[in-house]
């Protein structure tokens, strides 16, 4: 039995001494979590009016994000599909995340669009709140007294909210009977929300001074809902929140004018802002 036992140490103090000898005695003994400099840039190839095709020049690497004008980084692919269908100036940035998910390249690029779509062509004027012009476009409709303010600066309509109040901002939009539009907007907010609700709607008339606007929402960051509850920024589509009220695409019922109300109000709302509205038809 003693010999036994002895036997059995000698191998466990054997086995511990391989192991040991295995082990690298730093991080940078090609144990794999260094992570070099790798190439993120890409082609932008047109395949026809208003639709590109981003390619990236490499795929050795873990992660890609994707940044199309300043909507903020989203995850994709090395192969993606874009539609631009508002002619302007683009800038396109591509991230490339390595090992341990770390930051390992970046590229950025410029496409131009000569012309807009003739059928998903943007419908709001203004809906960059770029220039006095563009601003002027927009009405505030007042449903608290005090507490709610929608600020329009910096290329964007930002509101500041406390104590519950809440402010919308609108714009009258003609459609078509039995066509269908879709609605998006970029949202962003550098702080928390807390207790927060921003919804968009689309009125068939405009609601009296001092009342709140209900109907069906068809864009929405609802902090109860599980979003808006961390710093955030890109198009509603992607960081909004409660899938039924969050679907986007409006169905004219009538031909005529509706009006697209933006709504948003919370206990606390240091400034959600806003950017590039869109009301497109997609049908």
């Amino acid at each position: 039995m003693k010999t036994k036992f002895i036997y059995k140490s000698l191998l466990l103090g054997i086995t511990i001494s391989s192991f040991m000898s295995c082990t690298p005695d730093s991080t940078d003994e090609g144990n794999g979590l260094t992570q070099e400099n790798i190439d993120a840039g890409f082609t932008i190839s047109k395949t026809a009016e208003n639709r590109y095709i981003l390619k990236t020049n490499s795929n050795n690497y873990i992660n890609t994000k994707w940044n199309i004008d300043d909507e903020g980084f989203n995850f994709g692919k090395n192969l993606e599909d874009i539609f631009l269908p508002d002619a302007g100036t683009y800038i396109i940035e591509h991230q490339a995340y390595g090992i341990g998910g770390i930051l390992a390249g970046t590229a950025s690029k410029t496409v131009v669009v000569p012309t807009s779509d003739p059928i998903s062509g943007n419908m709001i004027k203004g809906g960059r709140f770029d220039t006095p012009d563009e601003i002027a476009k927009w009405t505030k409709h007042i449903i608290s007294s005090s507490g709610a303010e929608w600020i329009f600066s910096n290329g964007k309509a930002t509101i500041v909210t406390s104590d519950n109040a809440q402010q919308a901002i609108y714009q009258a939009v003609q459609v078509e009977a039995g066509k269908k539009y879709s609605i998006d907007m970029v949202a962003s907010s550098t702080t928390p929300l807390v207790n927060t609700w921003f919804e968009v709607y689309v009125l068939n008339s405009i609601p009296a001074v001092g009342s709140d606007v209900s109907g069906t929402v068809y864009r929405n960051i609802n902090t109860w809902a599980g979003c808006g509850k961390t710093a955030f920024k890109g198009k509603v589509s992607n960081v909004g929140c409660d899938t039924p009220k969050n679907g986007g695409v409006f169905t004219a019922t009538a031909t005529g004018t509706v009006y697209l109300f933006i709504k948003c109000g919370g206990q606390t709302v240091n400034g959600l802002s806003i950017d590039k509205v869109e009301f497109r038809r997609i049908q």
